[in-house]
């Protein structure tokens, strides 16, 4: 009889329907990971600049290919993959001082409206959560750039965003000095390369 039963349990489950994902709307960018990437600077003890990278970003951006109005974007980064080449410093901005990487493993943009910036530019402002806390932010863009096709049919893009934010805003406020020089600055410099795809099916040339 147990047999019969796990038996029948198992043919249930491979017989179940399989939920598949949202489809992409008509005008959905998603990001590619493999050719995508955040960085960020800041200043050590006022005298040089300290460079990093985040890890690995995704998420999706709509863009109909006319109107800034049309664009939305939801991004997700990954800041367990913290790197700027010195183990120590690296463990240091994953602790509770910093990112806190434990609690608070990925940081997040969602836009609430594009506003034009010149040629080829426009202001992205939207919610940044880091470090469990949600502040508004603006990014100057550049791009997006000429819609590529791909011989498989779809289509590619990119943008480059950048900001400045106060790490204090966020809740990062290790505050160590050095003869009156602060070893990390509170401001800090984030620059997001996109590359972003779409498929053959919803692809739709600009």
């Amino acid at each position: 009889m147990r047999r019969f039963t796990l038996a029948a349990v198992a043919a249930a489950a491979l017989s179940a329907p399989v939920m598949a994902q949202a489809p992409l709307g008509p005008n959905t960018w998603t990001v590619d990971t493999g050719h995508s990437s955040a960085g960020f600077s800041v200043k050590h003890l006022l005298v040089s600049t300290v460079r990093g990278t985040l890890g690995p970003i995704k998420g999706t951006v709509d863009y109909d290919g006319k109107s800034l109005d049309s664009i939305k974007a939801d991004i997700t980064i990954d800041v367990n993959g913290v790197n700027t080449t010195n183990e120590n410093r690296d463990r240091d901005l994953k602790g509770a001082d910093f990112f806190d990487v434990a609690r608070f493993p990925t940081a997040t943009f969602k836009s609430k409206r594009a506003v034009a910036d010149g040629a080829g530019k426009f202001k992205l402002i939207g919610d940044l959560t880091l470090h469990g806390v949600t502040k508004e932010v603006t990014l100057d863009v550049e791009g997006p750039s000429p819609a590529l096709k791909q011989p498989n049919g779809s289509f590619k893009t990119g943008a480059s965003a950048t900001t400045t934010i106060n790490r204090k805003d966020f809740g990062m406020r290790f505050n160590a000095m050095v003869e009156a020089a602060p070893v990390v600055s509170d401001e800090v410099k984030v620059t997001i390369d996109l590359e972003l795809n779409k498929r053959p099916a919803t692809a739709a040339q600009f």
